[in-house]
């Protein structure tokens, strides 16, 4: 076959585990590029007799996209979007197609895509179909199964057919078909269904709840003539059991031009819960639900968020869309919500058109998932019971009833879901660690079970039932429609081998636990504290829970190695599953001495951007920095670590020597000197060598602002603005003494350590921090505000600082007193403001691109710079591009530039060459300067350079 074949340990243990709490370690992976390779990679499996497990983006959290099986996986190769008629409003794609792709293309049309799982910028519409998976729109629009107009899918056995209304199509009605030579008892496959409905159908009628989220079992009330048997939307929901999906045509909706949302408070989650058929009469588009506990959750994840403080008072809420044909008549239709729903309890409301603060607003809702599987002290959360679904009418009191259920096991969870079709999300505290807390677990599954049965409910309401649930089926349904499952499975597969122990003759729930069957082996202390994992370098490894973030194509920082290679490996999820299976022992025995760990981490740029953006908060920068360290410790290091990770050192032996700067300079730009300096450093051949400024910053003086009416700062001199950009701090110490402060420079060097905490060399890195504590312990203990102007050394001390030294009270202190350059300078906006607007505007006006630094962006934030940028009255357009590529040494490394220069393309680099000469380019890290600088565009600036200009200090 032409496309990827993986039967290698790396593939096999990052294949191991989807969104789920299962792991079985596959067969192999395939990745077809086509049609013909998945019927090629099945006639092979089919040969051999080995099971087949059909997968998408591996987001499913039920445990179907798992098994020891050959994965067949459509997510990279088989995503092309076949046509789009608007006339018939259907799309005709490939398995392989991402949900937001397909909406993307309908936009120009005026329609949508209706099913949105929070996943949506990374699920496929073939994982979509196989778990009959919904949304926040599923008000509106119903599940995919309601979407669905045919299925061009291929048996085990090899029978090809094109499913529709009715039974099959005919061969020509849809050109998604590639000729093949169908089997001849692939028609028996329609009348033997046919035969089941007529036998099956006063059951099915009599067992099937009426309920728009019953997606447990499968979909035998399509094969009813009343439903027009339709064998497409029988084989929705079957989680790659029957069929492998080759190809579908989906059903398009029209989309509002425009949309409001109303956010209503409530007491709590059970008053909006009760309330929620009101909402329904007014037909919006979105009903949404979410208790209290998730926003002290998202608030104790990322304590600078300021999202959650545009809710209404209250201790539950629930999100109303609603649409128009403008934006007044959205949002009229919102207010009207608001208005019937005053009589009900409400404790307040907002309605918001804006779409970048709706936008802000959903990401609360639609990060809950992986924002509540942890707890601020390191407490751990799970899925299993996670989507059930009653009728919307019963909602509020199956709510109550559930919670008593969690008292009853002890367990706690904290809610969110579609309230509008009456589906609760939950994660709850079970322990998987122990034998007695799983069989907690399984006696929890099976009352819960008994409690939406009671209420009318289905197992699952959105995620399928999977090994999670399928044991459970029983209890929902009678025997005559668990045998009706047995027999429509084995039509489709009288063999057995599509993802087989799924839905049908399940295995057991409380088995293949990811946790307790991947219990680290790892032994020893990690070098980092883990603080938010209890110290545990094992507790850290398994926080990836695969929602799968990290594989969207666009949007926040994390994950730039993936956005630029398209691999799993290296995008956090990948890497972070073979960390885990590293600690474990079973698929991958080196330990730290991994040569797929290695490969994986190889490309990670230490960005740090999961950390802030994954919802789980996975910090893939810190786990590669304990690998390094217990990879090489007592063992040689590559190249790069004497260099780059040492740098500092060399810098300020360099400066000692008056004229060597210079020489230096003059060197590098002598190409057979350079590229011999390159190969002893280990730098890319592609790089140039940044020039060294000619005179480096030192502390010839001991301060600045003789008065200090605003107190005392002392300035953060780092080695690179020190000794490449010295410009910067003169201008920072102008604009500080303009406002009033004394600014006081320290008389030894200090250092955040950085470059050897990235490298992994962390007793360096200790030794260097606490001569740098040494130096500034008599700021410290005066609380003098340390202002730092470069943002990887302000996150170092803030957040990596305590890692290393968590037992040092100076540590603490340092890493609280550290401030950036806008964070000293945001509370004096309105002083600034009257201070920019003496000075006069610059002729060309002020107007700014800003390239906010990866590290800035996960450990400090960008309010501050915005207020200040506001304050100088600075049109300031914050790009959403990411990691430039460079990344501190990665980029510079050899084997890197590629991947380096393709981060800066996908945004950074064509946004600077489309803005206008006039536009400044803000970028106070000084490897985003450098990759400007490098790329040939134009002379980046800081923040400090554009203040001082504003405030005519130049």
């Amino acid at each position: 076959m032409a496309g990827e074949v993986r039967f290698d340990t790396a593939s096999r243990a990052m294949w191991s585990a989807d969104a789920s709490n299962y792991r079985r370690i596959p067969i192999g992976v395939v990745r077809p590029r086509d049609t013909a390779d998945a019927e090629a990679a099945i006639a092979v499996c089919r040969e051999h007799g080995v099971p087949v497990l059909p997968r998408g983006a591996g987001t499913s959290i039920a445990g179907q996209a798992v098994n020891t099986a050959v994965v067949l996986d459509y997510a990279k190769h088989c995503n092309r979007i076949l046509e789009i008629d608007p006339d018939a409003r259907t799309a005709r794609v490939e398995p392989g197609v991402v949900c937001d792709q397909l909406r993307d293309a309908a936009r120009p049309y005026g329609l949508t895509f209706g099913p949105d799982p929070s996943t949506h910028n990374r699920c496929t519409l073939g994982g979509m179909i196989g778990n009959n998976a919904c949304g926040s729109h599923s008000v509106a629009w119903g599940k995919t199964v309601d979407n669905v107009h045919a299925l061009d899918v291929l048996t085990y056995r090899g029978e090809r057919l094109l499913l529709g209304p009715g039974g099959t199509l005919p061969r020509g009605a849809d050109p998604l078909h590639i000729s093949t030579q169908s089997h001849s008892d692939a028609e028996s496959i329609p009348d033997a269904l046919r035969q089941l409905g007529e036998r099956l159908g006063d059951d099915v009628r009599a067992a099937f709840p009426e309920l728009t989220r019953r997606v447990s079992g499968y979909n035998l009330d399509q094969l009813l003539p009343e439903n027009g048997f339709d064998l497409a939307k029988a084989l929705v929901g079957t989680e790659g059991t029957c069929v492998t999906v080759l190809g579908a045509t989906m059903r398009l909706v029209e989309s509002p031009p425009a949309r409001a949302l109303a956010v209503l408070g409530f007491p709590d989650a059970y008053t909006a819960a009760d309330n929620v058929m009101v909402v329904r009469e007014h037909n919006p588009l979105t009903i949404e639900g979410m208790d209290a506990g998730l926003i002290a959750a998202l608030r104790a994840h990322n304590p600078n968020e300021t999202t959650s403080r545009a809710l209404p008072e209250g201790g539950g809420w629930l999100y109303v869309e609603t649409g128009g044909a403008t934006r007044e008549e959205a949002e009229a239709a919102a207010h009207a919500v608001v208005k019937a729903m005053k009589p009900y309890g409400q404790t307040g409301s907002v309605v918001v058109s804006d779409p970048v603060r709706m936008r802000a607003l959903w990401r609360v809702r639609e990060d809950g998932a992986g924002i509540l599987t942890r707890s601020p002290d390191g407490g751990e959360a799970w899925p299993g019971w996670e989507d059930a679904a009653v009728p919307p009418e019963r909602f509020g009191a199956y709510l109550r009833e559930f919670d008593q259920v969690l008292a009853r096991h002890g367990r706690r969870g904290v809610y969110y879901g579609h309230f509008g079709d009456g589906c609760l999300h939950v994660r709850i505290d079970f322990d998987l660690l122990t034998r007695e807390g799983i069989a907690n677990f399984r006696s929890f599954m099976e009352d819960a079970a008994d409690a939406v049965v009671k209420y009318g409910g289905s197992l699952s309401g959105e995620h399928g039932d999977g090994q999670a649930r399928a044991e459970l089926l029983p209890r929902m349904y009678p025997k005559e429609i668990i045998s009706g499952f047995e027999e429509f499975k084995a039509i489709w597969d009288p063999d057995d081998a599509m993802n087989p122990g799924c839905l049908v003759r399940p295995k057991r729930m409380d088995e293949d636990l990811r946790i307790f069957v991947g219990m680290p082996r790892l032994s020893g202390k990690p070098e980092l504290a883990f603080a938010h994992d209890r110290g545990d370098f094992g507790r850290a490894a398994r926080r990836c829970l695969g929602v799968g973030r990290c594989v969207t194509g666009s949007g926040g920082v994390m994950c730039p190695s993936y956005r630029a290679t398209g691999e799993e490996m290296h995008s956090t999820r990948g890497r972070a599953r073979l960390l885990f299976e590293m600690a474990n022992g079973e698929v991958i025995t080196d330990g730290w001495k991994s040569p797929e760990v290695a490969e994986a981490l190889d490309l990670c740029l230490s960005c740090k951007g999961c950390k802030r953006d994954c919802p789980v908060g996975v910090d893939m920068a810190a786990y590669k920095t304990e690998f390094l360290a217990q990879r090489y410790k007592n063992r040689p290091r590559p190249l790069t670590h004497y260099s780059m990770g040492a740098l500092p050192r060399w810098l300020r032996l360099v400066a000692r020597v008056p004229g060597l700067p210079r020489a230096l300079n003059a060197a590098a730009r002598r190409p057979r000197l350079a590229a011999v300096a390159k190969r002893l450093g280990g730098i890319a051949p592609e790089r140039a060598i940044p020039p060294l400024a000619e005179r480096p910053l030192r502390a010839s003086r001991r301060s600045f602002g003789e008065t200090g009416t605003r107190g005392r700062v002392v300035l953060w001199l780092d080695t690179f603005t020190g000794h490449f950009d010295p410009v910067i701090a003169g201008d920072a110490v102008a604009v500080l003494t303009a406002l009033g402060y004394r600014v006081e420079l320290p008389a030894g060097e200090v250092c955040c350590g950085l470059t050897w905490f990235s490298t992994g060399q962390l007793g360096a890195a200790r030794r260097v921090l606490r001569r740098t504590l040494d130096t500034l312990r008599p700021w410290l203990r005066e609380s003098v505000p340390v202002v730092a102007l470069e943002p990887s050394c302000a996150a170092a001390l803030r957040a990596d600082l305590p890692e290393l030294l968590p037992d040092e009270p100076d540590a603490k202190a340092l890493a609280g007193a550290v401030r950036t350059f806008a964070e000293v300078l945001a509370p004096h906006a309105a002083e600034l403001t009257e201070l920019a607007d003496r000075a006069g505007p610059p002729a060309t006006g002020r107007r700014a691109l800003v390239q906010t630094h990866c590290h800035q962006h996960a450990d400090l934030g960008n309010e501050a710079d915005r207020t200040v940028l506001g304050a100088l009255r600075v049109d300031a357009e914050v790009l959403d591009s990411g990691c430039c590529g460079l990344a501190g040494n990665f980029g510079f490394e050899k084997g890197h530039y590629e991947v380096s220069m393709a981060c800066a393309e996908r945004v950074l680099l064509p946004a600077v060459r489309a803005a206008d000469p006039d536009v400044a380019v803000l970028a106070d890290g000084f490897s985003c300067r450098t990759q400007l600088r490098q790329a040939g565009t134009r002379e980046p600036v800081h923040l400090a350079q554009l203040a001082a200009d504003a405030l005519g200090l130049r």
